[in-house]
């Protein structure tokens, strides 16, 4: 079940002050950026960058995803693990409202996210 109208605004909103805080300088936009998608119930952090060997190919690389569980009324938070599979964020595995996984992701304490 995907999410209602009402959430993807609240998203929207949350998703793109986040990116105001953490998107790179804008002169170097075009070698690194980040970005989201909203897909079902879940949202997906990517990086954005030009394929190293063919740089007009752009990659989308996701490191951090946030699922909506309604029966809970909660956010799962996960991160990309180097097997290329989505992995429970075990220090906070869930959280409350999308601005405390933001948050998560922005202070990013145990190097999950940026490394």
């Amino acid at each position: 079940m995907a999410i209602d109208t009402l959430q993807t605004l609240e998203i929207i909103e949350v998703m793109e002050n986040f990116l105001t805080k953490k998107r790179p300088p804008e002169h170097i936009r075009n070698q690194l950026d980040i970005g989201y998608k909203i897909e079902d119930q879940s949202i997906i952090v990517f990086e954005i960058r030009p394929k190293w060997n063919k740089p007009e190919i752009i990659l989308e690389h996701p490191f951090a995803k946030t699922t909506f569980v309604k029966a809970k009324n909660n956010w799962k938070v996960f991160w990309m693990k180097a097997d290329l599979k989505w992995h429970s964020y075990s220090p906070n595995p869930t959280v409350k409202h999308l601005q405390d996984f933001t948050k998560l992701v922005e202070e990013d304490k145990h190097h999950y996210f940026f490394g």
